[in-house]
């Protein structure tokens, strides 16, 4: 074999299709393009994302503008200012009211007037809260003249800081974790649940085990044969007793 004998692969390469040489070739006339339009002609290529024309599927999708967290918490929120001025007009030291509240009213002080309390269930009553399925958030928008007893999950700062100055009190709602229940379930079990269980019998535990036994017991088992066999000696087999020795 020499250098001009070789020769690539059976199969390996194919000739380059030459169109428009005559419809006698296969590709004569319109080259394989079909009839006109744009991608009949030279240089027309239409881009993938092209859509015939309509609105294009990155046009028609809305866009994702800034970020949504999904462990945020929804609060009913209620301003200072709008709890403080239904205290002054005394809706909510209403005798109803004041029953539906969880807490108890905190002792009025001399010479002042006892502090105002206020919970979601109340302001839900007067209809400053909308819904009881959310926690309630008070915001510190307003002046507060009024001392206020204010239960909620959330306060915010200046909130806390204008009920505080007006000689109230904003108390928050904590719930205890799941440990912090585990622990509470435990030390409020009775005694007899943390005993352990007594088996069947336990009442005879202590007593000896061969208590109820006869005196006998401890005579062992073939006493009464070995007494036998001292009495009375086995002869020998090839002795006669009647016989003299």
């Amino acid at each position: 074999m020499k250098l001009h004998d070789l020769r690539p692969a059976e199969g390996s390469r194919k000739k380059r299709m030459r169109v428009g040489r005559g419809i006698a070739a296969g590709k004569g006339k319109t080259a394989g393009r079909g009839t006109k339009g744009q991608k009949a002609r030279t240089g027309g290529t239409i881009q993938p994302w092209f859509e015939g024309g309509q609105t294009p599927i990155h046009v028609r999708v809305p866009k994702l503008r800034g970020f949504r967290n999904p462990f945020r918490i929804e609060y009913e929120v209620v301003n200072v200012g709008r709890i403080n001025d239904l205290a002054e007009t005394g809706i909510l030291d209403a005798p109803e009211l004041a029953a539906a509240a969880d807490t108890a009213k905190t002792p009025a002080k001399a010479g002042k007037p006892a502090p105002v309390t206020i919970t979601s269930d109340i302001l839900a009553a007067v209809g400053l809260v909308r819904s009881l399925d959310k926690p309630l958030k008070v915001l510190g928008h307003g002046d507060v003249t009024r001392s206020l007893f204010v239960v909620a999950d959330a306060f915010s700062k200046s909130a806390i800081a204008k009920i505080e100055s007006a000689g109230g009190t904003a108390h928050v709602l904590e719930f205890p974790n799941e440990a912090e229940l585990d622990d509470t379930a435990e030390s409020a079990a009775p005694a007899e649940a943390a005993a352990p269980a007594r088996r069947v019998g336990a009442d005879n535990a202590d007593k000896p085990k061969n208590a109820d036994k006869p005196k006998n017991a401890d005579k062992p088992k073939n006493a009464d044969k070995a007494g036998a066999s001292d009495a009375t000696p086995i002869e020998p087999s090839g002795s006669d007793p009647e016989k003299g020795a």
